[in-house]
C-alpha cells in the first residue's frame, strides 16, 4: 500500500477518520465485515493495474506452469486476502483473548514440536513471510507466554502508529522500531530473547542473494549473522487462514464471499527450524543459512500462494553478475552444489533465469524473462552483494 505522507497538522484528523472507519467496519458481523472487505480488495486490484500486472509477473516467476488465468486469479485474491487482513488485525485484540483464541487459532503438530526450541535457555530467532497473518504469529506466541521482540517499521501517521503500537503490545509482543535495531538487537539476543523478523523483503543491492522460486533474490544477512554469533536456532513459522477451500474451485468466484465457516480462523505451523548443529560444519554457514530460511519461506507460500502479497518487489535487486552482463560465477554455482537439498535440475533452473535477467537488465524493452515449464519445489542459494543490509522489518507496518 501507499505510504501515508501528512503534514504535522493533519496527522490527528487523518488519524480519527482512519479509526472511525474502522471502528464502523467491523461493528457489523464478522463474515459479512470480511467478505466486504475483500470486495474492497478486488475492486482495488481492477483499478490498480500497475501493481496488478506485477503481482502476476511475479506469479509467472514462482508458478511457470500456471496459464494466465490462473495468475491473474491469484494476483486478485492477494488483493482480496490483504483487504481483509487490514480488517482482521483491527479486530484481533477483541478476537483473541486469553479464553478466546484457541477457537481461532490451531497451533499444527509442526510448532508443537518446536516450541521447545523456545523454553530452551539461551536465544532464539523467529521468522515468517508476507503469507498468511504475519502478525498473528507473534502475537498469539505472546498471548501464550512467549515474550516476543518483532522487529517493524514505524507507520508514517504518528498516532496510528502509536495506536498499533498500543494494541499490539498490549497482549506482551514487543514491537523493536526498524531504524536503530542495530543497536537492540545484539542486546536483546544477548539476552536471551526471541526476536523476530519478516524476511521475504528484497534486501537492496547489499544483500545476499539467494534461489526463490527459482530466481535470485536479495535475502537479509542480519539474521544469519545473528544465529551465528548468538548460536541461536531459526524458526520459521506462519499463520495460515482456514476459511477457505484450497482447491482451484473455491478460487474462480474471485471473492470468496462464501465462507468455509468462521472467517478468521487460522493454524500455525513451522515447516523449518535451523539448528546450530545444521550449519556448523557447512563450508558457508551465513550462506547456507539464508538460502534455507529463504527455502522454507517458499514452503509456506506454497503452502497458500492465494495468501500471498504478489504486488511486492521480491526480486527487484539484481546480482552483481547479472548488472555487468558477466558469465554464471563458478564459485557461485559451487555454493549452489553445496547445499544438501540442491539438485542438477533446480540449479539449471537458477541459471537459466539468471541468464534471462541479465539479458533483460542489458536491453530493458525487451519481454519480461519469465521461465516457462514446469515449476520446481526446491530451494536454493546464490552469491551475495558486499557489505551488510538493513535489517528486515515486521510488526504493524510490514504491508504492501
Amino acid at each position: 500500500m501507499a505510504r501515508i505522507r501528512l503534514p504535522g497538522w493533519a496527522q490527528t484528523p487523518a488519524y480519527l477518520a482512519i479509526r472511525a472507519f474502522l471502528g464502523s467496519a467491523t461493528m457489523g458481523p464478522l463474515g459479512p465485515t470480511v467478505a466486504g472487505a475483500r470486495a474492497l480488495g478486488r475492486r482495488y486490484a481492477t483499478l490498480n493495474r500497475k501493481r496488478l500486472n506485477r503481482a502476476i509477473d511475479n506469479l509467472a516467476y514462482a508458478f511457470p506452469d500456471w496459464d494466465e488465468a490462473k495468475r491473474r486469479r491469484h494476483a486478485i485474491l492477494a488483493y482480496e486476502h490483504l483487504f481483509a487482513l487490514a480488517v482482521e488485525t483491527s479486530l484481533s485484540p477483541r478476537l483473541l483473548t486469553d479464553d478466546a483464541w484457541p477457537a481461532r487459532v490451531q497451533i499444527g503438530a509442526s510448532l508443537g514440536t518446536t516450541v521447545q526450541k523456545l523454553l530452551d535457555p539461551g536465544p532464539a530467532i523467529q521468522i515468517t513471510a508476507h503469507c498468511g497473518n504475519w502478525e498473528l504469529l507473534g502475537y498469539t506466541l505472546s498471548l501464550i507466554g512467549f515474550q516476543v521482540h518483532a522487529l517493524y517499521r514505524p507507520l508514517d501517521l504518528e498516532p496510528l502508529d502509536k495506536w498499533a503500537r498500543e494494541t499490539r503490545q498490549r497482549r506482551g509482543l514487543v514491537l523493536i522500531d526498524k531504524f536503530g535495531a542495530a543497536e537492540r538487537l545484539p542486546a536483546l539476543m544477548a539476552g536471551n530473547k526471541p526476536v523476530a523478523f519478516v524476511a521475504d523483503q528484497n534486501a537492496g543491492d547489499r544483500g545476499l542473494f539467494v534461489p526463490f522460486f527459482g530466481r535470485l533474490a536479495s535475502s537479509y544477512k542480519t539474521i544469519g549473522l545473528l544465529a551465528i554469533q548468538h548460536e541461536a536456532p531459526i524458526v520459521c513459522g506462519h499463520a495460515r487462514r482456514l476459511d477457505q477451500r484450497q482447491d482451484d474451485a473455491s478460487l474462480t468466484s474471485f471473492g470468496f464471499d462464501r465462507f468455509d465457516g468462521d472467517p478468521f480462523r487460522y493454524r500455525l505451523d513451522a515447516p523449518d527450524v535451523i539448528s546450530p548443529e545444521d550449519w556448523v560444519d557447512q563450508p558457508d554457514p551465513l550462506f547456507y543459512i539464508t538460502a534455507r530460511y529463504r527455502r522454507a519461506i517458499e514452503a509456506m507460500v506454497r503452502a497458500a500462494p492465494e495468501q500471498y502479497l504478489w504486488m511486492h518487489r521480491y526480486w527487484k535487486s539484481r546480482p552483481r553478475h547479472e548488472k555487468l552482463g558477466r558469465a554464471f560465477p563458478a564459485s557461485l554455482r559451487a555454493k549452489l552444489e553445496a547445499l544438501p537439498w540442491m539438485t542438477p535440475d533446480e540449479l539449471a533452473r537458477i541459471e537459466e533465469q539468471s541468464a534471462r535477467d541479465a539479458a533483460s537488465l542489458a536491453n530493458p524493452k525487451a519481454p519480461k524473462p519469465v521461465q516457462t515449464g514446469k515449476a520446481s519445489g526446491g530451494g536454493g542459494a546464490s552469491d551475495g552483494g558486499g557489505g551488510s543490509d538493513q535489517a528486515p522489518a515486521t510488526g504493524a507496518a510490514a504491508g504492501a
